[in-house]
């Protein structure tokens, strides 16, 4: 079917009109960038070629194929940027006309500087562009009119501002210069009145006198936030505020906070402030305020600690801006949950995050737990089940366990059992699969939300009562729990590991071989945040420890595991790394101790001794199998999670039960 294009489309992008939805055609797309997958496109108007981005939500219609080289799409939503002198036209949202087209036209690559196009009549001239070198005439013994273009107004405040823009029409002058007379014809020159360029008008109130060649900030959608951006502004609410982190690196001590924002579009974003940045807004930022947020720069999202689904975060400098709303905008939600249902953290990756809803059935008390670096702090289990058949244990750490802990052990005390809202809960593979709460943890009791009357009226209709395996610990010592078993030969055979996620299963086997060059290691034990550093630590000139990560000096390091061992079953032998806490289930004693033992009191018969007692124990491994890279070569990691001796009862009732489901020939 024919296709028309938009007419200038490309220029009148330039020229500052970001409200049309203009039809343009896809004339080439490139991948860009290794850390954050981008695409790049080259748009077409059928006269000017431009470079655009895509926002990273529209990644998936590039992958679907639907936009393809030679698609003709509309623009809804866009801006255009200047990055390093050119400019670029940053698409944040689309739709697909025409799935694949010919190139229409004969487009060449946009420039400030294009030639002005006559229209068919000849009477008069449609500029193309937003810079001119001379002005167009036609004489065809009529009259003749000379056109100057419109001119960027440069520091004239007497000028008045712009109600509407170009698109493309006739322009004529509002002043007549001269009258003259040219070959028996009249010929009339205008001159245009000078008029700055076109602006977006202000989205928010002044706040002040704006400084010159200044406007204000054009309010974007979190989502369309980019490094290639200009001026920007954001309006988004509060959900979660971080605790005030002071830190000691080679620059120096230091303090930093960060705060999570939320808009009405769904987007969330991290926002980081560090030293003299935090004296200016960590009074300021309140959980739940509406703010609008500019000035800031754009950095690749640390997703060690940052789990909010954004490949950017923003550091405020001392050019920043945080502004509250005094106005309350019911059109940005309070909080935004992404819910799993327990039985998906059975088979989730250590460390991964997890939104969960459930119904507190048990609240242990609080204990005081001493950190590996000396710092006490307190520690609260409880237990959490949902409508998936599965529960799981919630540790509660520090404030959590005088707040939110507290109030729900009283709660369940009194024989009422709450639902617990939980975002950003860490997952943790020790004894099971468990929860955790860390700084940007978020626990809601009772909540106003349409999960929460679901899961209730669940638990109310016969789910109190509903039978729960617990993936935290075995309901019974000893008795199985509803796992993966496999041989060690079906590891290789079947191909485990080698897919997106890793492969959890379960394996009886016997330790055959130990390592004992390489059974542990001298670890940092400084804590980052919610975690410990534990990269490896040497001794320094003056008997000291030094952590090249963290750039200290430690009197005692901490030791740990790496515990590299062969296990054998009847079917094949393969190669498994015990980490800190599977090590200790293995050999029974701290890593310390055997350190110590090994290379301090040299007692080698009794190192030998204890490596020889778990020599062909055999045990149920929990492990976890993942492909990693290894140099230029792809090899699969088997990690034990979990190591327990074998209970030959439970374990007879299991082989039974196996064979009772045998088919008979």
């Amino acid at each position: 079917m024919p296709v028309n294009l938009t007419p200038n489309a490309i220029a009148l992008i330039n020229g500052g009109d970001v409200n049309m939805k203009p039809l343009v055609q896809v004339l080439d797309i490139k991948q860009i960038g290794s850390a954050q997958e981008r695409y790049r496109f080259l748009i077409s108007d059928s006269v000017s070629t431009q470079h655009a981005m895509l926002a990273t939500q529209l990644n998936d219609r590039v992958r679907n194929g639907l936009v393809k080289k030679g698609s003709v799409i509309q623009l809804i939503d866009y801006i255009c940027s200047e990055v390093q002198k050119r400019k670029i036209i940053v698409v944040l949202n689309l739709e697909t006309i025409v799935p694949e087209c010919e190139i229409l036209g004969n487009p060449k690559l946009f420039t400030d500087k294009i030639s002005q196009k006559a229209l068919p009549d000849g009477n008069s001239v449609q500029s193309t562009g937003v810079g001119y070198n001379n002005p167009i005439a036609k004489t065809q013994g009529n009259n003749m009119q000379s056109f100057q273009p419109p001119l960027v107004a440069q520091n004239n405040s007497n000028l008045p501002a712009p109600t509407s823009r170009s698109r493309g029409n006739n322009l004529q002058s509002s002043r007549s210069t001269m009258s003259a007379q040219n070959h028996g014809n009249n010929v009339q020159s205008f001159q245009p009145t000078v008029q700055p360029a076109y602006r977006p008008p202000p989205n928010y109130r002044n706040h002040g006198a704006i400084m010159k060649n200044e406007a204000p900030a054009r309010i974007i959608p979190i989502a369309a936030l980019n490094p290639y951006q200009g001026r920007w502004a954001i309006k988004a609410r509060v959900t979660a505020k971080g605790d005030l982190r002071r830190y000691n690196n080679a620059r120096g001590d230091g303090k930093v906070f960060s705060f999570d924002l939320l808009d009405s579009d769904g987007g969330e974003i991290r926002v980081t402030c560090f030293n003299a940045v935090v004296d200016r807004f960590y009074d300021v930022i309140e959980v739940g305020r509406v703010y609008l947020v500019s000035k800031g720069n754009l950095k690749p999202a640390q997703k060690n600690f940052n789990h909010l689904k954004n490949e950017w975060e923003i550091f405020l400098e001392a050019t920043s801006t945080v502004d509250l709303c005094t106005e309350e905008d019911g059109s940005i939600p309070q909080q935004q949950f992404s819910f799993k249902p327990i039985s998906e953290i059975e088979n989730a990756e250590n460390n991964s995050i997890f939104d969960v809803i459930g119904i507190v059935t048990s609240v242990n008390p609080s204990v005081p737990i001493l950190r590996k670096n000396g710092m006490e702090t307190q520690r609260r289990i409880l237990n959490l089940k949902d409508g998936s058949g599965r529960s799981v244990e919630l540790t509660l750490w520090g404030d959590f366990c005088n707040k939110e802990g507290q109030k729900l052990q009283e709660i369940v005390d009194s024989g009422v059992f709450p639902v617990l809202a939980v975002k950003a809960g860490k997952v943790s593979d020790f004894s099971g699969k468990s929860l955790g709460t860390i700084s940007s943890t978020q626990l809601f009791i009772n909540p106003d939300i349409p999960e929460a009357y679901s899961v209730k009226d669940w638990f109310d209709r016969g789910g109190q009562n509903a039978t729960s395996v617990s993936i935290s610990r075995d309901i019974m010592p000893g008795a199985p729990k509803n796992e993966i078993r496999k041989t060690v030969s079906q590891i290789k055979d079947e191909g485990l590991g080698r897919s997106d996620k890793p492969d959890w299963v379960t394996v009886s086997a016997r330790i055959t071989f130990v390592k004992t060059d390489t059974f542990c290691y001298t670890a940092c034990p400084l804590m980052i945040g919610d975690r410990q550093c534990n990269k490896k630590v040497t001794r320094s000139g003056n008997s000291r420890w030094q952590c090249d990560r963290c750039n200290q000096e430690f009197d005692e390091c901490d030791y740990r595991y790496l515990l590299q061992a062969q296990i054998q079953d009847h079917t094949g032998i393969t190669w498994v790394t015990a980490f800190q806490e599977s090590g200790e289930q293995i050999l029974g004693y701290p890593a310390k101790e055997m350190y110590l033992l090994k290379n301090e009191l040299q007692d080698e018969t009794r190192f030998a001794d204890i490596l020889r007692s778990i020599l062909f124990e055999q045990y149920l491994f929990r492990l976890k199998i993942k492909e990693e890279m290894y140099g230029d070569e792809q090899r699969v990691k088997i990690t034990v999670v979990k190591a327990d001796k074998v209970d030959y009862s439970s374990e007879s009732r299991y082989l039974l039960d196996l064979i009772s489901k045998h088919p008979r020939y």
